[in-house]
């Protein structure tokens, strides 16, 4: 289907650049088939879900993937994308056209890498020599990848290092937040704990290219890029108990969901999974693996718009953002947030 019927007009004052503080305090829509929109707080969640319902978190921890350094006299900046093996990473790289297979490209303090080799899709392989890990490394030199439509209008300080983590993160490997899930605290956690909401995680490591658009004019012409995500056997089995004993299974955010729905079969079984998934969803998809979706306002012909609009349709998606952005609402990953229930 064409690209363009999933564009809509966002005016830039409704793109967030700080979060709410505290983070439970962001707005909620809440969504469903028909009937209104409800204007809410992310604190209200507890009463929109059923005891027995289960919240499925992704704990990726995000690092500090951005690069800034020089080949020679040329500078280059590199986003570091997806691990290829303990020294290696997939990047996409600014100034390319100065990068030749071979180079050495220095960054801050004492970190470099060698340029490796070009790929198909135009990133680069980046080697990082040495001993220490490369997660160290980036503590070193690198800086939060924030999303190019916040970072275009603020430079990147301290405070995005604690802003765009989720309170769920554990695991090394993210160069973009789940950002549905930076509205919890503890205190919502209790809340939801204290109602009855079951809560599991599961891990996608998100790759930058979640933030690359859509350039193909027909979604059938986009290629997505893999990211590496599991979910354990433990989790799998609890999450298959909830919904066969009539339960809700809601994932937090799209990478929770996209993850579920690749470890799914046709007979709605999820499975254990680990290894690399670009599931592509658009309107037309049957889900498979979960029965609502918590999750941020996405850009125009986004992937992820047209994942929102396989869930609950064209129509309605495009409805509710009208109502968001009429309303103030405020968009993107530092943005408000959205329960959709089908």
């Amino acid at each position: 289907m064409r690209v363009d019927i999933f564009d809509f007009e966002l005016p830039t004052e409704n793109i967030a650049l700080r979060p709410a503080k505290p983070r439970d305090s962001a707005r909620l829509l809440g969504v469903k088939r028909d009937g209104p929109f409800q204007d809410l707080s992310v604190l209200d969640l507890p009463s929109l879900l059923n005891p027995g319902d289960v919240l499925v978190f992704n704990d990726t921890r995000v690092i500090p993937a951005q690069l800034e350094g020089q080949r020679g006299e040329a500078r280059i900046g590199a986003t570091l994308h997806k691990r290829i093996d303990l020294r290696r990473w997939q990047a996409f790289v600014r100034n390319a056209k100065r990068l030749r297979e071979g180079d050495e490209i220095r960054f801050a303090n004492g970190v470099a890498a060698h340029a490796e080799s070009r790929l198909d899709d135009g990133s680069w392989t980046l080697f990082f020599p040495g001993d220490e890990p490369v997660e160290v490394l980036l503590e070193r030199a690198g800086q939060m990848p924030l999303p190019p439509y916040i970072a275009g209008k603020r430079p990147t300080d301290a405070q995005d290092r604690e802003d765009y983590q989720t309170m769920f993160a554990a695991r090394d490997g993210a160069v973009a937040a789940p950002t549905a899930a930076l509205h919890f605290t503890p205190r919502l956690m209790e809340a939801l704990a204290a109602r009855g909401v079951g809560t599991e995680t599961l891990t996608l490591h998100v790759g930058a290219g979640t933030f690359l658009p859509v350039k193909a004019e027909d979604t059938q012409d986009h290629r997505m890029h893999a990211e590496w995500g599991t979910i354990d056997a433990a989790t799998a089995e609890r999450l298959n108990a909830a919904r066969a004993a009539g339960n809700r299974v809601i994932a937090v955010g799209t990478t929770s969901l996209r993850l579920l729905e690749s470890a799914t079969g046709e007979d709605k079984v999820i499975r254990p999974f680990e290894g690399d998934t670009a599931i592509f969803i658009t309107p037309g998809y049957t889900f498979r693996a979960i029965d609502g979706l918590m999750t941020n306002f996405h850009l125009p012909k986004s992937t992820l718009f047209m994942l929102v609009s396989a869930l609950m349709g064209l129509d309605r998606m495009q409805a509710a953002y009208s109502h968001a952005i009429a309303q103030g609402y405020r968009f993107y990953s530092y943005g408000d947030s959205s329960l959709l229930l089908p």
